[in-house]
């Protein structure tokens, strides 16, 4: 008896001083022949037969693209959200640079105390919302549809098609969640032009308001294998005094794909639900 409470401590001991520190399966074989601290370079970005970028990933392998941030602007009151700057990425205003309306600036700060995000609630969410969910997006290119589809994992499950056989916004659009999207390619850079919102989503995972004046627009270029740089110009004379400018990097999530998510059944962020106590600990939490 004696012997195996001996055994039983050093295993505690080792569980609690040793093992922490210890690197895990890949650390260590990112450590090899790299030299402590260094990573292999990323591989170029992939092109598809035609030339132009791909935006998916290479024939045999898989991959989704992952949120690098949570937020369209600088906060120096609320840290801890944003990530790690990346070589490239667009600049981010502070959030006092930022031209809101009074009544936005209001609504922001509301927002941003109690939490109730739509997206939460299984609603789609135009702007650059789709692009802030842990579980990714990818892009679908579809050249003899002259469409590109963009599937959004998490939240409402939803997909965005941005035409891409040079129309024009219609007139008449009736206000929805997504929009209507047309792109086209600039170069190696997609440039997308987004009219026609409803205002009932959050543009950011933050809560940044809008109205349905918002005309959105986005730039899209893959920088290498892993990272894709997006630049967003926001015109909204319902919200914003003047037009302004922000963006963030995207990071590539090798080896991942799409799977099935019914949002009802998968909701992770159940604080965030209205009448839900707001003492709960949301460390540990993934906000979809």
């Amino acid at each position: 008896m004696r012997f195996r409470t001996i055994i039983a401590f050093a295993g505690l001991v080792l569980a609690l001083f040793i093992l922490p520190n210890a690197p895990s399966f890949s650390q260590a074989q990112g450590q090899q022949g790299q030299g402590r601290g260094q990573r292999a370079p990323a591989r170029p970005a992939p092109r598809l037969p035609d030339g132009r970028p791909n935006f998916g990933p290479v024939e045999g392998e898989a991959g989704v693209w992952l949120p690098g941030t949570a937020s369209f602007a600088e906060d120096a009151n609320r840290n801890g959200r944003g990530a790690t700057p990346v070589a490239g990425a667009p600049v981010k205003p502070k959030l006092t640079e930022v031209p809101f309306l009074d009544w936005a600036r209001e609504l922001y700060s509301y927002r941003r105390e109690n939490e109730f995000e739509p997206h939460t609630r299984c609603k789609p969410s135009g702007g650059a919302r789709e692009f802030f969910t842990p579980y990714g997006v990818e892009f679908v290119d579809m050249p003899e549809l002259k469409r590109i589809f963009i599937m959004d994992i998490g939240g409402p499950h939803s997909y965005r098609i941005i035409y891409m056989d040079g129309r024009e916004h219609p007139n008449d659009l009736a206000p929805s969640y997504l929009g209507h999207s047309i792109g086209r390619w600039e170069g190696d850079t997609l440039a997308i032009d987004t009219v026609g919102f409803n205002e009932r989503f959050w543009m950011d995972r933050e809560g940044m308001p809008s109205t349905d004046k918002l005309h959105f627009m986005e730039r899209l270029t893959r920088l290498d294998m892993n990272s894709m740089k997006y630049e967003i110009t926001i015109d909204d004379p319902g919200a914003y005094s003047k037009t302004w400018s922000t963006g963030f990097v995207l990071r590539w999530s090798a080896d991942q794909e799409l799977f099935e998510y019914v949002c009802q059944d998968n909701n992770h962020a159940p604080e965030l639900m209205v009448g839900a106590q707001k003492s709960v600990d949301r460390s540990s939490v993934i906000v979809p």
